[in-house]
């Protein structure tokens, strides 16, 4: 019951300070013409969201780590080897978010740091993960008790590492592109990651993912239709990236598949256009990633967003039913 409450009181101060911070940040971020670019690729409807203010993913990772120190300070919560990695994680990926979105407010339009520039840093952090994971023991083997998997990887877990955490890292940066979508299904995500940490016995990784969970639903109040802040790369980056993270330490690698997999939906919709014009020379999709398709079969914004929620919602709780009894 302790444990419960403890965990609920997190995700409310979580929530409480992100409320705050938007409150105070929209108007900052205004007053500096921190205006998002628009790709000229997207339907006309999103014209007219040019120059909402982006880099609103500041208002959940500041809360995020404000709270969780505070809760650290006060012994409410202890500063474990893999609280340290989660932490390094979200911190590195929403500085390479960060550096991109200010790159493109420089240049002016909706280009920052190039593909090769962010896998780059991303490699290079993964590494140092891979290092820290190794040092503190981490197990390197993929095991599914459920389906009878259990598969030693060796060094071959770094490469996996790096493979989830940019896979992750970029389907939510993918998914950022309606209002309210990837902070949405973050949440959802974010919740059933809680609640399987917690019930397996990663206290850390539950608490720190409900502090997570009440930030991110915090910005959402900002960021539902109409918005008035986009998280920016600042906020998807470090969002998918630590969503990994949490999968990886908790061994729930599998469970990220039906946790998130919305969010691989979206990918996989950008990969197989890709594939389709490349060998058929004609397109898949209206557009994507997918949720742009819906919109140009007419799909109302709101609509389309509440059902990717309600199926990202159906998933987690799956998810959870999976990790749990993993």
């Amino acid at each position: 019951m302790y444990l419960l409450t403890k965990s609920i009181l997190a995700g409310m101060l979580g929530f409480i300070s992100s409320i705050i911070l938007g409150f105070i940040l929209i108007p900052v971020l205004k007053r500096l013409h921190m205006g998002q670019r628009i790709s000229s690729y997207v339907g006309e409807r999103h014209h007219a969201k040019e120059g909402t203010p982006t880099f609103g993913g500041l208002i959940f990772i500041i809360p995020t780590l404000i709270v969780t120190g505070v809760l650290l300070l006060t012994h409410k919560m202890d500063l474990t080897e893999d609280l340290k990695m989660v932490l390094f994680v979200f911190i590195t990926h929403a500085f390479i978010g960060f550096l991109d979105d200010y790159l493109s407010h420089k240049k002016g339009k909706n280009e920052g740091l190039t593909t090769l520039q962010k896998l780059f840093m991303q490699l290079f952090i993964s590494l140092i993960v891979f290092y820290l994971y190794i040092k503190n023991g981490g197990q390197t083997s993929l095991v599914v008790s459920t389906l009878g998997i259990n598969i030693e990887m060796k060094w071959l877990y770094g490469i996996f590492i790096l493979l989830i955490l940019v896979g992750s890292s970029n389907a939510v940066n993918l998914t950022d592109g309606l209002d309210g979508l990837a902070g949405g299904l973050s949440a959802i995500s974010f919740v059933a990651f809680s609640l399987i940490s917690l019930m397996v016995g990663y206290t850390d990784m539950g608490i720190f993912s409900l502090i997570l969970t009440g930030a991110v639903l915090g910005f959402v109040f900002y960021n539902a239709h109409p918005a008035k802040v986009f998280m920016g790369d600042t906020g998807s980056l470090a969002l998918g990236a630590v969503m990994g993270m949490i999968a990886i330490l908790t061994h729930r690698e599998v469970t990220l598949l039906i946790v998130a997999f919305v969010f691989v939906i979206e990918t996989l919709s950008v990969i197989l256009q890709v594939i389709w014009v490349k060998c058929f020379n004609r397109r898949l999709f209206l557009m994507t990633p997918i949720h742009h398709h819906f919109e140009k079969m007419g799909m109302p914004e709101v609509d389309i967003v509440r059902m990717f929620w309600l199926f990202g919602l159906i998933l987690a709780m799956a998810g959870i039913i999976f990790g749990v009894w993993l």
